[in-house]
């Protein structure tokens, strides 16, 4: 047995894998919820971020000058946390730790419950769930009625929350920091993300995550009881960007994932043409129905989702619309 031409073609084929499958999950690696707390303080080079960022509006808000609100921990940023942390009795270390977090988080306005004092009724029915991020609002559904709804958070127009259809795989309790006190994981193939409590209660009804959904604590204390593991969660929304910026498009096979997947399988849903859910997999259901659409359009059978199926789905949608359809 030639041992060397055996391990020659094997490091040969995960060269191969690397350098075509890389880029794509660079791409979709990026696409992650960090809801996670890092101590913020003036260091060389200086510190960077989105969590920067909130902090200086914050600082502002409360009438801290930070400086320009740019996402970079500079002098003026540590100056005005020493300035807060003195006319709150903390020790002027000029770090933002979560006991300063939870400060702001104080001094912004108090917690409040989308069901105050009620213990929430388990649903009878199917339960799930849907989250709007145009209208910040998580709805539970008992089967086909209203259970319960709640305020929530979105992720940031540059970081925004996976639109798709998902289900909970995970659950756990007293996370603390920055998710709160419950964490229930969605199964979004390209990265971390849920749905979990805060400790910035302030951010509530606004677009401020990096792509996690926020509750007020008390409320996802109360979902957490009657969400059982496997629950449908369909996030969705109408003016809400489905990608981030910089996402490109690609052409889709069977085997890739992503939310360009996720839109191709909603367009597909919307006109019939696909049945289930559309959980950013491309997997074979879903390479049957590509086909069938292709069959439907006249384009070339392959069961692979080219640019040039992009503006034949756009086409056969702008036909079937009901506008169209009564001229």
């Amino acid at each position: 047995m030639n041992y060397r031409r055996i391990f020659t073609s094997f490091f040969a084929l995960i060269l191969v894998t690397i350098v075509t499958v890389a880029p794509v999950i660079a791409q979709e690696s990026e696409l992650a919820c960090l809801d996670i707390h890092r101590d913020l303080f003036l260091a060389t080079p200086m510190l960077r971020g989105a969590d920067v960022l909130e902090l200086q509006e914050r600082l502002a808000e409360l009438g801290f000058d930070p400086g320009k609100a740019d996402g970079v921990f500079g002098n003026q940023t540590e100056e005005a946390i020493i300035e807060l942390q003195q006319e709150n009795n903390l020790l002027p270390t000029g770090v933002a730790t979560m006991e300063l977090w939870d400060k702001i988080a104080q001094l912004q306005g108090t917690e409040i419950s989308a069901t105050v004092g009620e213990v929430l009724a388990k649903p009878q029915g199917q339960v799930s769930i849907v989250i709007n991020t145009d209208k910040k609002r998580l709805t539970v559904f008992d089967d086909d009625k209203i259970h319960v709804e709640f305020p929530v958070a979105v992720g940031k127009y540059n970081t925004p929350s996976p639109i798709g259809e998902w289900r909970i795989i995970q659950k756990s309790a007293n996370r603390g920091g920055a998710l709160g006190s419950r964490w229930m994981r969605l199964n979004v193939p390209w990265g971390t993300y849920g749905i979990h409590g805060t400790n910035k209660p302030y951010s509530i009804g606004s677009n401020a995550s990096l792509g996690c959904i926020r509750m007020y604590n008390k409320d996802v204390e109360k979902l957490y009881e009657i969400i059982p593991h496997g629950t449908p969660v369909k996030i969705v929304s109408e003016s809400y960007p489905q990608y981030p910026p910089g996402f490109k498009k690609r052409s889709l096979k069977e085997g890739m994932m992503g939310p360009d997947v996720v839109e191709m399988q909603q367009n597909l849903k919307n006109l019939g043409i696909l049945w289930g859910r559309a959980d950013s997999r491309f997997g074979g259901s879903t390479k049957m129905f590509v086909k069938r659409f292709q069959a439907m359009t006249g384009q070339e059978i392959t069961g692979e989702f080219n640019k040039d199926d992009y503006e034949a789905l756009e086409k056969l949608a702008w036909s079937l619309s009901p506008d169209n359809k009564n001229r």
